[in-house]
């Protein structure tokens, strides 16, 4: 069954329902009257070349303690609009300009203290659950120390199980909670039920998958039973058979048909529309027509492919296509960007590739080749758990091999064993040694006149991006520190640059710039200057998206044999991710432009305004430092977004669930997955191609 995500920067705020006495008016839980928010103190002086900017300025914004009908509220925008920022706000975070203007009036009466004294603090009220790079459960449960460590046997004091996490139980000398809060027992087993949390239970947090982690806190959460709840990117890395089996408990909707009120942010924080969802939806639909015209006065930034499939629906029949008229965006924005060279040119995917395409690739030598690999802890199969048949031999465990040129995408349920299966190409985990498993033509330990491959050779010739690196890089590195790690053995390593790789570098910041940079492209440069501005800007200081960028480009900068992206461009916005699957494929030879007013063929049709490929300014100048993907690379990529998948995918392989006895499918696309329906359909086994 389709998962389908379209608004990748959606945070939602559901809101608990309660009895209304209609002739009693309950004060608001948050109140913000004319506040402006600061990061520091508008007078205070803070480290030099970091901005102070005020935030939301003059903000108006109530959420209610009671309702006649249940509210719940999407916050929309692009990425670095300030989603995150504003739910910080409604926590209590940040400085409020004047004191007075943000408010907890609910929070402070005899009402609430019927429910518990904890409640009385914003923080305890008003619960935050979000992904923004934290693959663990967060501050409730420690996370391993290196990237290993999930995979090893040994098993530490502080290794909770997820049953000890949903009970709060994650500290080895716990203090007496004084209110002596107990979970109850009935909340505690639906939430577990619906979840599918059942068979977790005695795991140790730090084996879970990164869907099973995100299950787990969405569980916490709710067991914590708040009065209000923020979630951001909650669903990221849930797996699409996971949707099909909770429908009857989660409607996953681009904007879910429950929300009933909507925020949508412009850039530099500020509120661009607020109010009930029709209105919005209506305001935005406004805007879209603007847009069309070549205006952009609200400066949204709004894409075409951000727009123009709001209101689709997953049902227990599939997806739910919205009729015509009640999409926000219309048909016009529906085009695929196609190349500037040919008014003939084949549709294109939105990283230029043709969306029908049966040209057989040109393969190279074997990269990676297993033969009956099999993971196991103990009598529990987490890989490999299935028979075959190889060259009309039935043989047990995984037989798969990767090849020189080949772009594959590893498809399965949340617990399949996808991230297993490259820890054992990275050698992260500790199997590799034992298992029938040659990387780059050699094993990990010696055989008869050969050496094994090191741990610093074999990740020297890969290019990894996925939610376990976000979690384990050093948040002080600074943003060149980032990319030029590529270069080093380790985190922390001492990078070895040359005049080559500190090119590459530059290059890849002047192209990102506006993605990664705080606040922004400032001015108009030298194409030989370097990004000195990438010197001071932290890691940890990026928003998610620009961190997502940044780990990418570190992935593919130094050009390695094996590309990984695990779960890459989850996070991003569509604008973003769709520069970044450009550029995977093209380097800077190619670039996006927006086609205003564009005639037809026959020159007598207008034809509707778009995105384009064309040639960039400096593959024309012949000073292109980056290239796409070549055939001498070989790509893995990891996804339960179809919109996420690289046009350039063409081999699948689609695992099943661990203990099923299930054999893997694997299959080939005749094209870009965007490009057809079908195509996802099929991997996921419901129909399309095989």
């Amino acid at each position: 069954m389709r998962r389908h995500i379209i608004w990748n920067r959606k945070s939602l705020l559901p809101f608990r329902r309660y009895g209304t006495n209609t002739t009693t008016i309950q004060p608001p839980i948050v109140r913000i009257d004319k506040g402006t928010f600061y990061r520091h103190h508008p007078n205070s002086h803070h480290v030099a070349g970091h901005s102070n900017p005020a935030l939301f300025e003059n903000l108006k914004f109530e959420i209610p303690s009671f309702s006649e009908t249940e509210k719940h509220w999407a916050i929309l925008g692009a990425s670095s609009s300030g989603k995150t920022t504003l739910l910080q706000i409604l926590r209590g975070g940040l400085l409020c300009i004047p004191p007075s203007a943000r408010s907890y009036p609910y929070l402070s009466s005899d009402a609430i203290a019927t429910k518990g004294f904890k409640l009385r603090t914003p923080s305890k009220a008003i619960r935050y659950v979000g992904f923004d790079g934290e693959q663990g459960l967060g501050k409730q449960a420690p996370k391993s120390a290196y990237l290993s460590a999930r995979y090893e046997s040994r098993r530490e004091d502080t290794d909770f199980s997820v049953w000890d996490y949903l009970q709060g139980n994650t500290e080895l000398n716990p203090s007496t909670k004084i209110d002596n809060g107990r979970l109850d027992e009935e909340t505690l087993a639906r939430v577990i039920k619906d979840l599918r949390l059942g068979e977790l239970l005695n795991m140790p947090v730090s084996n879970l998958s990164n869907g099973q982690t995100r299950r787990s806190r969405i569980a916490r959460a709710l067991l914590e039973n708040p009065e209000v709840l923020f979630t951001r990117r909650t669903f990221y890395g849930i797996g699409s058979s996971y949707f099909v089996n909770v429908e009857s408990n989660v409607t996953w909707d681009p904007i879910p048909h429950w929300i009933t009120d909507l925020v949508y942010l412009k850039g530099n924080c500020e509120v661009a529309f607020l109010g009930p969802k029709d209105d919005v939806l209506g305001q935005l639909r406004d805007h879209v027509h603007q847009i069309k015209d070549g205006r952009d006065d609200l400066n949204l930034h709004l894409t075409p492919s951000s727009m123009k499939e709001i209101g689709r629906k997953l049902t227990l029949d599939g997806i739910e296509q919205p009729k015509f008229e009640q999409s926000v965006a219309t048909s016009s924005n529906t085009k695929t960007p196609k190349q500037e060279s040919s008014e003939y040119a084949v549709p294109m995917s939105r990283d230029g590739y043709p969306l029908n395409d049966i040209q057989p690739l040109e393969t190279g030598e074997v990269l990676i080749e297993m033969e009956g690999a099999r993971v196991k802890y103990g009598s529990k199969s987490v890989l490999g758990n299935w028979a075959e048949k190889v060259n009309g031999v039935e043989r047990h465990g995984l037989w798969w091999s990767v090849k020189r040129g080949e772009r594959w995408g590893i498809f399965g349920p949340n617990g399949s064993g996808k991230t297993t299966l490259l820890s054992l190409i990275c050698s992260d985990h500790p199997q590799t040694y034992s298992l029938p498993i040659r990387l780059f033509g050699r094993s990990r330990l010696p055989e008869p006149g050969k050496p094994g491959i090191s741990i610093f050779d074999l990740q020297s010739r890969i290019g990894h991006s996925s939610p376990e690196i976000h979690n384990h890089i050093p948040r002080n590195l600074t943003l060149r520190k980032v990319l030029a790690n590529a270069w080093a053995d380790t985190f922390m390593g001492v990078p070895k640059l040359n005049d080559d790789a500190n090119e590459r570098i530059d290059a890849a910041l002047r192209w990102f710039e506006q993605d990664l940079r705080l606040g922004g492209i400032t001015s108009q440069k030298s194409h030989d200057e370097s990004p000195t501005w990438a010197n001071d800007i932290l890691f940890r200081e990026m928003p998610f998206s620009s961190q997502r960028v940044a780990l990418f480009l570190r992935a593919i900068i130094k050009t390695p044999d094996l590309i990984i992206l695990d779960e890459a461009f989850s996070g991003m916005d569509d604008g973003i991710r769709d520069r970044c699957l450009l550029f995977l494929a093209h380097g800077e030879e190619k670039q996006f432009s927006h086609v205003h007013g564009e005639t037809g063929i026959d020159k007598s049709t207008s034809k509707p305004n778009g995105l384009q490929i064309i040639k960039s300014n400096i593959s024309k100048e012949g000073r292109a430092k980056l290239k796409g993907l070549n055939k001498n690379q070989a790509l893995l990529c990891i996804s339960h977004v179809r919109e996420e998948i690289p046009g350039s995918v063409r081999e699948w392989i689609c695992l099943p669930e661990a203990n099923t006895g299930e054999k893997a499918r694997f299959g080939r696309l005749e094209g870009p997955i965007e490009g057809d329906w079908g195509r996802w359909s099929g991997i996921w086994g419901v129909g399309g191609e095989n």
